[in-house]
């Protein structure tokens, strides 16, 4: 139980430490937001749930048309994610794609109705954790209760990470960039501030290079309810050209039912300067394969790290391969000990009948021996 309630510091689950990997899930759903940390080396981490959504008034402007255009739009699907982490413990790729329905209502410059189904989303990145801080580990402080209280300031340093990705058009016609594919790159910051608080910052510059670009911010505050259950609170701020900005408010929470998986639950509201009365609903989960193994260093007789190689011919022949020295590891072997038979205890009685038998055969030996010793006199 301990370690679960370390995990759900954050809605999200982010790791606490320099390790990437945890005993338990750690997943960025149901928050738009990422960390700057990875699932860990050997985990195949699979992030999935339904979404609906209402666009009440969606306005921008059509550079090649050369005019504003206005609709409405219901969407409902599923979104995917895909998370692994090889190579390095730092270092995790990822695939995002949505896949689900939209039919939008068009109010200007005509009116007229189009649907699709299909996706409307396919990214394919990597992520890399930069810096990652360390805390001071006050468990052991038993000599002073103020040291052991006391606020580490270290805290407010943030763990920091790169992410660069590249947006397919591998899309519906209706979501699909007339421009083609675009490189996606964000940076990700993670301030522990307490074992139960969690402030995540991205800065996101997607659909680079395009006129379909775009530069964005999210902000999510998450907090640890309980050793299972979390809550979470997000802003989002989206700049894009000829569409006025958008601002996203969202809240929800999380429960993990495994150390391996967990379901969660979220609402969204956008507010902006056209009168948008935009929603957003979702519940998922967040299940993970844990191949993880723990790495080891072999440490030579000097304390050095070895490397457990074999050498090979002309190493062995000119010693320039040669790995360093292991430590001698003087063997003992086992004494071979002898197993005591319990023996009953006697009572008195037989003690008394062994003694007179034992006396017995000491006379009849006795006499014997004097019989032959006259038997030769004669």
């Amino acid at each position: 139980m301990q370690k679960i309630g370390w995990l759900v510091v954050s809605l999200l689950f982010y790791q606490l430490s320099t390790a990437q990997y945890t005993e338990v899930i750690n997943s960025k759903r149901p928050g738009f937001s990422d960390g700057p940390y990875s699932v860990g080396t050997g985990v195949y981490q699979v992030e999935s749930g339904f979404f609906y959504k209402h666009v009440g008034n969606y306005l921008f402007y059509d550079a090649m048309e050369m005019e504003n255009i206005n609709y409405n739009a219901t969407a409902y699907g599923t979104n995917f994610t895909f998370r692994t982490g090889q190579f390095f413990s730092r270092l995790e790729f990822n695939v995002d794609l949505d896949l689900g329905y939209e039919k939008r209502n068009f109010t200007r410059p005509t009116q007229y109705s189009e649907s699709s189904f299909g996706l409307s989303k396919f990214t394919l990145g990597a992520k890399y954790l930069v810096y990652s801080p360390t805390y001071t580990d006050k468990s052991k402080e038993i000599r002073s209760w103020k040291a052991k209280n006391r606020y580490d300031w270290k805290r407010l340093i943030p763990a920091v990470g790169i992410y660069a990705g590249l947006n397919t058009n591998l899309l519906t016609k209706m979501h699909r960039n007339p421009d083609g594919i675009s490189p996606r790159f964000a940076l990700f910051t993670q301030n522990d501030f307490t074992n139960k608080f969690v402030l995540l910052t991205n800065f996101i510059a997607d659909n680079m290079f395009t006129d379909a670009s775009e530069y964005a911010y999210i902000l999510t505050a998450t907090y640890s309810l309980q050793d299972r259950i979390s809550v979470f609170i997000e802003n989002q701020g989206f700049f894009r050209t000829n569409v006025p900005n958008d601002y996203q408010y969202g809240i929800g929470g999380a429960y993990l039912l495994t150390k391996n998986l967990q379901v969660d639950a979220s609402f969204r509201y956008i507010n902006d300067e056209r009168g948008d009365d935009t929603f957003f609903g979702g519940v998922g989960f967040s299940w993970r394969l844990d191949k993880h193994v723990d790495k080891y260093k072999i440490i030579d007789s000097k304390g050095n790290s070895a490397k457990n190689q074999k050498e090979g011919f002309f190493s062995r022949i000119f010693g320039g391969g040669k790995s360093p020295e292991l430590r001698k590891v003087k063997t003992v072997k086992a004494k071979k000990r002898k197993i005591k038979e319990i023996k009953p205890k006697k009572t008195k009685e037989q003690k008394a009948k062994e003694k007179a038998l034992k006396k017995s055969a000491k006379q009849a030996k006795k006499d014997l021996k004097k019989k032959e010793k006259d038997a030769k006199k004669i």
